[in-house]
């Protein structure tokens, strides 16, 4: 297996984003975005997914974070696209449940090529201090359509919402380490009946 490692920079009239990963790191991290909670809920990636992530971010957060967190969900969606190559030998599926005192959220991702996502997350509140909560459904679309992959998010229960955002993040992770582990019974072979994903 190769290195997987990525750097992707992409600069709009709204954002300029530079972001680095590893796939197969320690889950190291390291953020300048300007959004603060969205760094907090980035860092849970990190660590629970073992991916080494380098974000910064110079957006219009002047007007609303909107763009900026849209826009990081789609350079990290690129950055992990680029680092998992041909996707040969990695598991393809992976999920995870995690509480989180009274929340308990279920992430179930697939590396199809195929991009998709269905998330059910009942907020309990509008905004956490500043952050609208609309705005992870911004993030998690950004990712998939340049991930390629088909994504399922449920908060199963939680009445305070930063645990329910929480919980799906670490989820998350959870679930991208467990479908990006190299499966050392396939070998160099292709995880899917078709040949390629």
């Amino acid at each position: 297996m190769s290195d997987r490692t990525a750097a992707v920079s992409r600069d709009t009239l709204e954002t300029e984003i530079a972001v680095s990963l590893n796939l197969d790191g320690t889950g190291k991290a390291k953020f300048d975005t300007g959004v603060p909670f969205l760094e907090h809920m980035m860092d849970q990636i990190a660590r629970h997914g073992l991916i080494d992530l380098d974000v910064y971010c110079k957006g219009d957060t002047h007007i609303d974070d909107h763009h900026t967190v849209e826009d990081i969900g789609i350079t990290i969606g690129q950055a992990v696209k680029q680092a998992v190559g041909d996707k040969r030998g990695i598991r393809r599926y992976g999920h995870a449940y995690v509480p989180l005192d009274e929340a308990l959220s279920r992430v179930v991702i697939d590396f199809s090529g195929r991009a998709g996502l269905v998330m059910k997350v009942p907020f309990t509140q509008k905004r956490i201090g500043t952050f609208d909560t609309e705005l992870f459904s911004e993030f998690f679309h950004g990712f998939v359509n340049h991930a390629q992959v088909t994504l399922h998010i449920d908060c199963l229960r939680g009445h305070n919402a930063h645990h329910q955002i929480e919980t799906v993040f670490k989820a998350f992770g959870r679930a991208l380490r467990n479908a990006l582990e190299v499966d050392p019974r396939l070998g160099n072979a292709m995880p899917s009946t078709k040949g390629t994903l």
